[in-house]
């Protein structure tokens, strides 16, 4: 956030314009990218989510369209977590987050479990699956877990059975 202007009736945020999109548009560029690339790309994401950690929030929505990018060009991006709409404060075991959230190809098996209350709650550590699925795409060019059926996709996510690689 840049800026904020607050009225009478109006609170805005004035925003940084990222001109690269999301990473999500990047994939539809890209079928797979090396370590070097890979790592320029994921570093910035997981110096993002420690910070967040830090500050006692769980973000629990990583996904390729919440990594926005400042510039179409890789080599000169930076790249920014954005949506923290399902974030919440997540600190100590006294507070674990119970709603099961996020987008089914990169939910992390311990917020699946709280579907039918396998699990009593789960903490921030959730974001670094997501990170891990993302990882994953960029480097092979296929998500680990792929199923047109989400229940289906949640039961290859909670047994890690991610297919043929």
């Amino acid at each position: 956030m840049t800026e904020t202007h607050e009225d009478d009736q109006n609170y805005a945020m004035i925003l940084e314009l990222m001109n690269g999109g999301t990473l999500y548009e990047l994939f539809g560029r890209r079928i797979a990218l090396d370590e070097k690339e890979a790592h320029r790309i994921i570093a910035p994401i997981f110096d993002a989510v420690i910070y967040c950690h830090n500050m006692g929030i769980a973000h629990r929505d990583i996904k390729p369209e919440n990594i926005l990018l400042t510039d179409k060009d890789v080599n000169v991006a930076t790249f920014k977590v954005s949506d923290f709409g399902m974030a919440r404060f997540i600190d100590g075991e006294q507070a674990l987050a119970t709603t099961m959230c996020g987008s089914p190809a990169y939910v992390a098996p311990e917020v699946l479990l709280q579907e039918n209350n396998e699990q009593e709650g789960y903490d921030k550590v959730c974001d670094f699956w997501s990170i891990g699925v993302i990882l994953f795409y960029l480097l092979s060019g296929k998500k680990p877990f792929e199923c047109e059926d989400n229940f289906e996709l949640y039961e290859m996510i909670k047994e890690g059975d991610y297919g043929d690689f």
